[in-house]
């Protein structure tokens, strides 16, 4: 057997640390990788995380407690060929900014590094919001990863529209390897995948009226006050906004404010991709979380194959809990479609061969 023919069929070994409710987990088995181990330390997730992927040995604890010999005994002398690292973003959101310094999750990606060191992973890829690049912690990150024989590649703002998610959701990017190949050519060989639109995520569900349950016990409509419901009543399908209330529905808070918080009460567009699902994306007052004709708010199905869970994807907690696993979550398809470019960066460095 040739050496390109070892690389690519070979079984690709995958270790998720910060893996929460088990997204990108799923992308990377939908890609063939073998997900060796998780670390997290959100009990709630983990459940989740558990019921989906019994298969792969879950470490619920605290991050900076574990000692990495011990997931390297996990991999039982096999070579990792990815490490994971999708630390927790909120210390980097816009709207944490201020609060970003006393925050003790934000020096938490730093501990990949002693993982990396027992590891030896053959790329480390990371994901959080495009704010860490202002947080001043990627040059240190990148001073730590060199000291042991890596190098980090420039960050790389994508959009998870443009890798096949039905969802518009601005992501910062990196990888880091100890091959030159694939840290410089990651972000200019990273191809974008025919758009998904609301419609094609969640268009074949039943609709539903407020209150209204199906089957599926995720697929169940918040029941909505009168009020509430006569707004709707006035927001035009498939896209239409509050700025078609008439005055008496308007809240008074939004009164000729239209320019403050515009997509709340917003509808989203069948033809479209939806917005940013944040842990509030079953609020219709928490952005454009309208279903784009139902009168009523999404659904935790409708918000889970946004995010593109598979459709029979099971989540562990009460509404508010599974709302913030999903919105907190990385998108799968995104996590997949990275880790299909990380394969073949990985063949072409191996082999010699530039795909």
């Amino acid at each position: 057997m040739t050496t390109i023919s070892k690389v690519v069929n070979k079984k690709w070994t995958a270790v998720d640390l910060f893996s929460g409710s088990g997204a990108v987990t799923a992308g990377l088995k939908q890609e063939g990788f073998e997900v060796v181990a998780a670390v997290d330390s959100d009990l709630i997730a983990c459940e989740t995380y558990s019921i989906n992927h019994p298969e792969v040995k879950l470490i619920s604890e605290d991050i900076k407690k574990i000692n990495p010999a011990d997931v390297h005994s996990i991999l039982n002398g096999r070579a990792l060929d990815l490490l994971v690292v999708c630390a927790p973003c909120q210390p980097f959101s816009s709207q944490n900014r201020k609060k970003a310094a006393s925050d003790p999750r934000m020096d938490l990606i730093f501990e990949c590094v002693k993982f990396v060191r027992v590891l030896n992973p053959a790329v480390i890829f990371f994901e959080n919001v495009p704010g860490i690049v202002n947080a001043g912690l990627l040059e240190l990150l990148s001073k730590r990863l060199k000291r042991i024989g890596y190098k980090l590649s420039n960050p790389l703002n994508v959009d998870a529209a443009t890798l096949g998610v039905p969802q518009r959701r601005e992501r910062c990017i990196l990888v880091a390897s100890k091959s030159d190949e694939i840290v410089k050519f990651f972000g200019v060989t990273l191809a974008a995948a025919e758009q998904k639109t609301v419609r094609d995520a969640i268009g074949f569900l039943p609709s539903l009226r407020s209150g209204e349950t199906s089957q599926d016990p995720l697929h169940r409509a918040r029941k909505h006050h009168a009020i509430t419901l006569e707004r709707l009543k006035y927001i035009p399908k498939d896209g239409g906004s509050r700025k078609s209330l008439p005055e008496n529905l308007q809240l008074a808070c939004h009164k000729n404010r239209d320019n403050d918080f515009p997509d709340v009460y917003g509808r989203m567009k069948w033809s479209g991709v939806a917005p940013t699902l944040t842990t509030g994306c079953t609020d219709l007052t928490r952005g454009r979380f309208v279903h784009p004709e139902d009168d009523r708010a999404l659904t935790l199905r409708e918000a889970a194959l946004l995010q593109t869970f598979p459709k029979d994807y099971i989540f562990f907690g009460n509404s508010g809990q599974v709302a913030r696993q999903i919105g907190n979550a990385v998108p799968v398809e995104m996590a997949r479609r990275i880790a299909s470019h990380l394969k073949e960066l990985t063949v072409a460095s191996i082999s010699g061969v530039r795909t």
